[in-house]
């Protein structure tokens, strides 16, 4: 089956984004970037890291067909696009785009399903934490990685 062509501007059902929950004082700040007692028992993490990304390059477009993402912008400038593929969403179709780092640093929750990408509009490297519920190809890296990647498509309907 084939994707949409074109995508209809919207709030994806599922992906959430919410502002880090900054402490701030004399020191310095804080940020809370996930909790054990405000996440579901589906969303749990098991495995983090921190990825560099150089001015004007993008990551993705690509989706999972089982992994949550849970990332961190907070470093940078950031161009975040995700498009809904999930046939069975009520949100199917729609494209959801937002800017986040230094200015608007936030925490976007990716469901399965929903394509994503992002691309470093700043003039320097940028950081992004990600909390995956998943292990990178599977337990001791013995699995195929839960990953279809579009980027490598020219035709694919998912361009940043």
């Amino acid at each position: 089956m084939s994707m949409p062509t074109s995508w209809t501007d919207g709030t994806i059902d599922g992906v959430s984004v919410d502002p880090f929950k900054v402490f701030s004082d004399d020191r310095g700040w804080l940020a809370e970037l996930f909790r054990q007692d405000e996440l579901s028992a589906n969303d749990f993490p098991t495995m983090g890291y921190l990825s560099s990304t150089r001015p004007g390059v993008a990551r993705g477009p690509h989706e999972h067909r089982d992994q949550t993402d849970r990332f961190a912008f907070f470093h940078g400038i950031y161009k975040i696009i995700m498009w809904d593929a999930r046939r069975d969403s009520p949100t199917y179709g729609v494209r959801q785009e937002l800017h986040a780092g230094d200015d608007n640093a936030v925490i976007v929750v990716i469901p399965p399903g929903v394509v994503h990408a992002y691309r470093n509009l700043g003039a320097t490297d940028a950081y992004v934490l990600n909390f995956p519920d998943r292990l990178y190809a599977g337990h001791g890296k013995t699995e195929l990685v839960d990953e279809i990647r579009h980027e490598d498509n020219p035709d694919s309907s998912f361009q940043i």
